[in-house]
């Protein structure tokens, strides 16, 4: 008889601040994300924990009453792991961990984590591995705390501070001879991608768990990993895809995400070189999540730093099939109308009707719903790109709607 297996969650608190640039709204979005986060990384979170502040709290993040509340809700709780929303210095680490006797990780040591988890090729392992030890160096000292020998001076002289700096030479010699292997399989990947020809790309970009991977299931009847989860998908996957009788090269890249860790984006600019070297981008928002609009802000932030921000985009609106929204009550005068309300015929008169002739679509990526729509605009999109690139192939890729009639007659 098969043994039901048991996944056994690490039960874990988090915490954020409200400051000056980050209202009670915009933490509760935050903390909505780190907790899906969490759990993507095998977390369950028990409670959260949030502040007034008008900065961070230079020693311990938050406030010292806010420190030991949380300290004593560790205890009472059997908490096993306290997660902060924004990246901790070195010293805040070091100072939290010497009152709260627990895990402490910030938000990007939780992504780094899931990075870790996800990474099946070699490049991918490589990558994370890189991020990893960029984050580890500065953060050295407070590992060694058992040693309680970092001070210098009388009688505290031993093997503690060497021991460190034998550490830290170690981290940055691995440092450079990951960033030598990456280099190397750079090298061979941009040769593979020379291989390619001329040939159209087409590459899939968006905010993490939007549906890049269903989709790219959908169109190029490939078997890509899909789940409900933040980063699915890590290695970049490229398939050839063939709309009626116009192939073009299809790739599904990783997700983008709010706060990503300056290490991640570093390490993963290689990755993003798909991004980069592609003729067209259909960037893939999900219309039912409620902050969808600050997802695309920090794709196109994203794609500005890999200076992608300027090829031609579709935009390409899944999950309509899940969209809901908020309802007033007719006889209900106090609520205000806000963009929450919107329907999905309202949202299409907004700044999305200025998108482009053709260059916004809402589509159920899962249900296939108005998919002909999106691989019309599509095909044309790459029709286009093609006859400039090869004029003398014009007449063997008609109009789409010539393609269809052509293919009814046959």
């Amino acid at each position: 008889m098969l043994e039901k297996e048991v996944i056994n969650f690490e039960r874990t608190v988090i915490v954020g601040i409200v400051t000056q640039n980050q209202s009670e709204e915009k933490l509760n979005e935050y903390l909505d994300e780190l907790e899906f986060l969490t759990f993507t990384a095998g977390g369950e979170v028990i409670k959260r924990f949030s502040q007034k502040m008008e900065r961070p709290n230079p020693k311990t993040f938050v406030g010292t009453g806010k420190i030991d509340d949380i300290n004593l809700f560790v205890k009472e709780n059997k908490i096993s792991t306290v997660i902060f929303d924004d990246e901790l210095t070195p010293s805040q680490q070091k100072n939290i961990s010497r009152i709260i006797d627990c895990k402490i990780l910030d938000r990007t040591n939780l992504i780094l984590d899931i990075f870790a988890q996800r990474a099946e090729t070699s490049y991918a392992r490589t990558q994370v591995e890189l991020a990893q030890c960029q984050y580890l160096l500065p953060r050295l000292s407070g590992l060694w705390t058992h040693l309680e020998r970092q001070k210098g001076g009388i009688g505290m002289r031993g093997p503690g501070e060497t021991e460190i700096e034998t550490d830290r030479r170690i981290v940055r010699d691995r440092i450079s001879l990951l960033k030598d292997k990456i280099k190397t399989i750079d090298k061979q990947m941009s040769i593979q991608r020379s291989n390619r020809g001329a040939m159209v790309r087409v590459a899939l970009v968006g905010y993490t768990n939007v549906g890049k991977s269903t989709l790219m299931n959908a169109i190029g009847k490939s078997d890509v990993f899909v789940e409900n989860k933040l980063f699915a998908t890590l290695d970049t996957t490229v398939r050839k895809v063939v709309i009626k009788n116009l192939p073009f090269l299809l790739s599904d890249t990783v997700g983008f995400i709010r706060k990503l860790p300056t290490q991640l984006v570093d390490s993963f600019k290689s990755t993003l070189d798909e991004v980069r070297e592609a003729d067209l981008l259909l960037h893939v928002v999900d219309i039912s999540h409620p902050d969808f609009e600050d997802h695309i802000e920090s794709v196109n932030k994203t794609l500005q730093e890999i200076k992608s921000n300027d090829k031609p985009t579709i935009m390409v609106f899944n999950k309509i099939d899940a969209y809901k929204h908020l309802t007033i009550d007719e006889d209900d005068l106090i609520t205000e109308r806000t963009r929450k309300h919107y329907t999905l015929d309202e949202w299409k008169q907004t700044w999305m009707s200025n998108v482009g002739q053709n260059k916004a679509l809402f589509i159920s990526a899962r249900n296939k719903e108005n998919f002909e729509e999106f691989r019309e605009t599509v095909y044309e999109a790459v029709r286009q790109i093609h006859i400039t690139r090869f004029p003398y192939n014009k007449f063997l890729y008609p109009d789409y709607k010539d393609a269809v009639e052509k293919e009814d007659e046959e």
